[in-house]
């Protein structure tokens, strides 16, 4: 609720567009000799008057200035009440801060150019072979070097001609099943591989080795194989006679024969689904007809994906196809080939903001691009001395923006982030090095984000302005207006013919179980007999056979009386016999406070606002400059 209610008081005060300069330094108003400047009104006025529903609600500059003067007053009496030094306030802004600044800490250009490059690659498929040296994520020194130097020698003898890649893949590539297919992939698009080594096979042309390339697994090689456009996406139903994984000649002859007996059947009009259903081996496709997911020629078996993409309409169905599984018929149902860029973009930039490798990879260059804005400057040679030097003497490490970061920093920076680690190891030192130079260069930036963005120093300042308004208002106005009990009633008795109730029928809605009970409580009502005791004397005898509800209804409050009173459309099965009314009619009335308490509660709560803003214009001196509010435009 609090956050609903801070951003609805934020839209009030949301700003944003250009401003000369020669606005920046105009004071136009002092609030307790405290200088306001027009850059901030302008740009909270043109904001809030330009995206209006009815433009008949904009104001001029000076009539916007008094709802603007009132904010301030409001803002700086919780300042002087301490509000923005508490502790609860401090920890809200902080974290509406931290948001804010995340949009500001990435690089947005390079996150477009991935978007944009992901696009064209998934209009592209690579087939590629690989050979993979396993390697843990957190392996550094030794293992590393290790594992770099053996899949180099690899790749040093394959381009030495000296062996084969698929070979060399098949003796040594430590994925588990490179010992059968020899390191080969078939063809894969986009987001299909993890990100290194998608860039690799994006990036290395047909024929050629990549360099080795460093994943989340190890390090691989990748041998681009052929490239070729995507074909979209399909979706097929199939009937499969499946043969066994080591079928010999006979049992794969055998197994064609069924195969070809069903294509011939199809061939003499029998249904596809109906015989799916009844001859497919594939027994969870066959019980909705064959039919199969959607997918690409990237993300399906070669002899299969190639048949399906072959038929040219819906309907169209294959001679029985081979795969290692067995033989297919594939009926295609529909295709679709890639959307357009715009209609994918939004699921581009969600499956970049999904994997981890691609975030990393924009904050890489988020970190470059600030190591040359600031000059980063690192001091060669003297990360090697850290261990030597470790509580004895303060090395310097790098520079940026002139200011030397010291050993003394990374230490306390690996004590904090890394309690348990060893201090003299010079592989952990390197290993957390480059965290280390990352979180200082990103925390130099969040520190000048205020400098270097007027719209995110003048955002952060909305937030504080607003946070500060709500709680002060929460206390003095909302919840106080809502408890104090009295001061409502006394309200109240002051404005209670301000809600009234419109003509109501007053009386009751009688609903009888047949025509004996109907007549019988009207007697009872002849003679005067109170409607509780009719209803206990009737039901008394046979439960349920009368229901009377009493009340007072306003028209289109309830359909019964709407009917009876004002000629309303009369209710679906209402037997007019059996469901009827008595009463009368009653005049405009004011409304209890009671059943007008919201609306009271609201009054009562603009009452003590506007006697709040009386009260911070004597106690706070407001001056105006005149002449700078009369150079606003109006929008």
């Amino acid at each position: 609720m609090k956050q609903w209610i801070v951003n609805m008081l934020l839209a009030i005060l949301v700003f944003s567009g250009f401003v000369s300069a020669k606005n920046k330094e105009q004071v136009l108003l002092r609030i307790d000799g405290k200088p306001i400047l027009k850059e901030e009104f302008v740009r909270i006025y043109e904001k809030n008057n330009k995206n209006l529903f009815d433009p008949s609600g904009k104001l001029t500059p000076k009539e916007y200035l008094n709802l603007f003067i009132n904010f301030k007053l409001k803002v700086l009496e919780a300042e002087s009440l301490g509000l923005d030094t508490v502790s609860s306030f401090i920890d809200e802004l902080a974290g509406y801060r931290n948001d804010l600044a995340a949009t500001y800490l990435t690089d947005v250009s390079y996150n477009e150019k991935m978007v944009e490059e992901m696009y064209r690659r998934m209009n592209l498929e690579i087939r590629a072979s690989h050979i993979l040296i396993k390697l843990g994520q957190d392996a550094y020194g030794v293992d590393k070097l290790k594992a770099y130097n053996k899949i180099s020698d690899i790749r040093e003898k394959i381009l030495n001609e000296e062996a084969d890649f698929n070979e060399m893949a098949a003796q040594y590539s430590e994925d588990p099943s490179a010992k059968n297919n020899k390191g080969q992939l078939g063809y894969f698009s986009a987001f299909q591989m993890v990100y290194p080594f998608e860039n690799a096979a994006y990036t290395t042309p047909v024929g050629k080795i990549s360099e080795p390339i460093r994943s989340r697994f190890g390090y691989h090689l990748v041998k681009v194989d052929d490239a070729r456009d995507a074909k979209g996406e399909i979706k097929v139903a199939h009937i499969m006679k499946a043969f066994p994984r080591k079928a010999d000649a006979n049992q794969r002859a055998q197994t064609k024969l069924l195969a070809d007996s069903i294509y011939q059947l199809l061939q003499n009009g029998h249904n596809f689904e109906e015989l799916a259903r009844k001859e497919s081996d594939d027994q969870r496709s066959a019980q909705i007809g064959g039919e199969l997911p959607w997918f690409s020629s990237a993300n399906m078996i070669s002899n299969f994906s190639t048949a399906s993409f072959s038929l040219e309409n819906n309907g169209d169905y294959s001679k029985p196809v081979v795969t290692s599984y067995g033989y297919h018929i594939i009926k295609r149902i529909d295709y679709k080939p890639i959307p357009p860029f715009n209609e994918i973009k939004g699921d581009i930039e969600e499956k970049i903001m999904r994997d981890p490798e691609r975030v990393n990879k924009n904050k890489e260059a988020f970190i470059n691009k600030l190591k040359k804005e600031y000059f980063f400057k690192e001091k060669q040679g003297n990360l090697e001395k850290l261990p030597e030097g470790n509580n004895k003497e303060d090395i310097g490490l790098f520079e940026l923006d002139s200011i030397l970061y010291t050993s003394s920093q990374f230490t306390s920076f690996l004590k904090e982030k890394h309690p348990g680690i060893n201090l003299p190891d010079k592989a952990e030192i390197a290993k957390h090095y480059e965290e280390w130079v990352d979180a200082e260069i990103t925390n130099y930036e969040d520190g000048k984000l205020e400098e270097k963005y007027p719209d995110f120093r003048y955002l952060v300042k909305e937030y504080h302005d607003g946070i500060l308004l709500f709680n002060l208002s929460e206390k003095k106005i909302w919840k106080y207006a809502a408890n104090d009990t009295l001061g409502l009633e006394a309200f109240y008795n002051d404005h209670a013919d301000k809600y009234l109730w419109g003509e109501r029928f007053k009386g009751l809605i009688i609903k009888c179980k047949d025509l004996d009970i109907r007549d019988k409580a009207d007697q009872y009502f002849e003679e005067h007999v109170p409607y509780q005791e009719i209803l206990d004397i009737l039901n008394d005898e046979q439960k349920g056979v009368l229901t009377i509800e009493e009340g007072t209804w306003e028209q289109h409050a309830n359909p019964i009386v709407d009917y009876y009173v004002w000629k309303g459309e009369k209710p679906k099965g209402l037997d007019e016999q059996l469901v009827y009314i008595r009463g009368d009619m009653v005049g405009p009335q004011p409304k209890t406070l009671d059943e007008a308490r919201g609306l009271y509660i609201s009054d009562y709560q603009n009452f003590l606002e506007k006697k709040w803003i009386e009260e911070l214009r004597e106690k706070y001196k407001v001056k105006v400059y005149k002449k700078v509010l009369k150079s606003i435009k109006g929008v």
